[in-house]
């Protein structure tokens, strides 16, 4: 199309959601959401920017321009729409080393929809209504991938770090005509956008032990500040701990932020934090055939940056933070089908920060309807 060796890819993507919970103190019984989405890029083998079109460069580089929108539905609760687009620099420097600059990207966030249930959270938590307010999300961000496995076939780890920084460039265009930078109430084309800086580290080393075991271990820590024109980050931005791929002894978003805790229909919304720290470890062993096993111990928590009246516990504090760590372990299976996984897990919590009634670090009162089953496509990590 263009002479330059592009690449136009166009992608459909659709999820569902389920979660059941057998709790009577629950005041609902089934969390359901689906998500459809679709976004097309075109990408190129060049860096396409004054002085860097056409150069030789020794490893594989890339410009991509991409657009795209994503639809959520909440059952219950809400239906959401996202679109925007971003440009994309990728390079790399080394052979373990790659990088991602996307030097612009711009997401509108629209609630197309709400229930009352919905409503009155909002009007209850003010915090968690501004983090789902129409607004837009021009931001710039760089991501830094170290990946040894090409070189290191016993012990290979992969470290990621990313950096996002939102409205800092809209900011400065309302500097410009005389605007402070901590100034709220700042809009694009009538409507307010956010202004946070984002970042998350996630590191994983895996350990082959012998053929077909593997010790598997992760490690994520991240955090989100909001400032200016937000007082909250967009909901879709913040940390939140609990489910598949996360504390598998733990609902989705069963957990946090800190000692903070609720049941009912409004649990899924306001269980996010501003700061998450996370550790896990899986022993991966084989059985039959495709089929392996899987012993695992999962351990984090989300906090909120500031105290919220609304989320007591929630705020990060040093004094607490060993109390906050939830706790759980569990065992699954895993078959192979090549060209994809499924994994079965049942995790098994040992302690929650938040008070259950029972006294000391095993804190579950019922052993088996503390049990939380997973299913899912590929290796959490």
């Amino acid at each position: 199309l263009l002479r330059m060796s592009e690449i136009i890819q166009l992608r459909l993507k659709g999820s569902y959601e389920w979660q059941t919970v057998r709790s009577k103190q629950l005041e609902v019984d089934k969390v359901n959401s689906f998500e459809l989405g679709a976004d097309v890029s075109i990408s190129v083998p060049q860096l396409l920017f004054p002085g860097g079109y056409d150069y030789p460069y020794e490893r594989p580089v890339s410009t991509t321009a991409r657009f795209y929108t994503d639809w959520i539905k909440h059952g219950g609760f809400f239906r959401m729409l996202a679109f925007g687009g971003n440009l994309t620099y990728s390079f790399s420097t080394s052979d373990v080393l790659t990088h991602n600059i996307i030097p612009f990207a711009l997401t509108f966030n629209t609630l197309e929809s709400t229930t009352q249930r919905f409503d009155s959270l909002m009007t209850a938590n003010p915090a968690i209504g501004l983090s789902f307010r129409n607004q837009f999300v021009p931001s710039a961000s760089y991501t830094m991938t170290y990946d040894n496995a090409v070189h290191t076939v016993r012990h290979p780890s992969r470290i990621t770090i990313s950096v996002t920084s939102a409205g800092a460039l809209t900011s400065l265009l309302y500097a410009a005509t005389g605007h402070r930078l901590n100034e709220r109430g700042k809009s694009l084309l009538g409507i307010p956008f956010a202004q946070f800086v984002k970042v998350c580290t996630e590191a994983c080393r895996y350990y082959h032990l012998a053929p077909r075991h593997t010790l598997a271990t992760r490690l994520i820590a991240g955090g989100i500040y909001s400032y200016g024109n937000s007082k909250t980050s967009p909901f879709s931005e913040q940390f939140h701990a609990g489910g598949a791929n996360d504390l598998r002894a733990f609902p989705l978003r069963g957990i946090g932020p800190g000692s903070y805790h609720s049941t009912g229909q409004y649990a899924y919304i306001d269980h996010t934090g501003d700061l998450k720290l996370e550790a896990n470890v899986e022993w991966r062993f084989p059985l039959v055939g495709q089929l392996s096993g899987a012993l695992f111990v999962d351990a984090g928590n989300v906090w909120t940056l500031h105290d919220n009246d609304s989320q007591p516990g929630g705020e990060f504090r040093w004094k607490t933070f060993g109390h906050d760590i939830a706790l759980g372990t569990g065992l699954g299976l895993r078959y192979n089908l090549r060209v994809l996984l499924l994994r079965c897990d049942v995790g098994i919590p040992l302690h929650t920060p938040y008070n259950t009634g029972k006294q000391g670090y095993y804190n579950i009162p019922h052993f088996g309807k503390g049990l939380c089953f997973h299913f899912g496509v590929g290796y959490p990590f």
